[in-house]
């Protein structure tokens, strides 16, 4: 939408809706995303829901895009100022998406991590919703690989930092923050062999 357009009352709670039930996506998973719950968060009456979406899971495709949109947005622009202070691209994306910041943000981070288990199950919209958040990821990551990286090398790297992701969260404080740094020195030591930028 141009930023000379106001959105209209019907559109702002729109967007409020599914912001609540993207933060609900990536913190209780699609089980935990209730109507009730998102409108109360979304500080909209229930009965509301139906002008806006048909169905639960067609608010849950919306929000699951909308996640993905939203992660994506906020991992660019941390892996831009880690690339204009000097890293590669792909230690800058490694080093962000296993950072304790992206492990810690689970009601805002990536869907694809939080997800994985449900997207597998899913359905429909809600699977075709899902499975180009998986490509954006992998696109993503291969955008930041070194020349002359082996095929199939961002998809390895992105089903890596996705798992670590999700079984990182599984622990306290001190054995999450060696679990991503064992991943993270893993991962660049393996695939960016290119080191730091001249």
């Amino acid at each position: 939408m141009p930023e000379d357009i106001k959105p209209n009352r019907r559109q702002q709670s729109h967007e409020r809706i599914l912001d609540a039930a993207a933060r609900a996506l990536c913190r209780d998973g699609c089980s935990g995303v209730g109507v009730a719950g998102v409108m109360k968060e979304a500080g909209l009456t229930h009965g509301g829901f139906y002008a806006h979406f048909e169905s639960r899971d067609a608010l849950l495709a919306e929000a699951v895009e909308r996640a993905g949109v939203l992660g994506n947005e906020r991992l660019r622009e941390r892996v831009r100022r880690r690339v204009d202070a000097g890293s590669t691209p792909l230690r800058a994306v490694i080093e962000e998406y296993l950072s304790e910041l992206h492990a810690n943000a689970t009601d805002s981070g990536c869907p694809v991590a939080a997800l994985g288990a449900d997207m597998g199950r899913a359905q429909g919209a809600l699977r075709e919703v899902a499975a180009r958040r998986v490509r954006h990821l992998v696109g993503l990551v291969a955008e930041s690989l070194p020349p002359g990286s082996a095929p199939g090398a961002a998809a390895v790297i992105a089903s890596t930092v996705v798992g670590a992701i999700q079984m990182a969260r599984a622990f306290d404080d001190g054995e999450r923050v060696a679990m991503l740094q064992t991943c993270r020195e893993a991962l660049i030591a393996q695939y960016d062999r290119t080191g730091l930028k001249d």
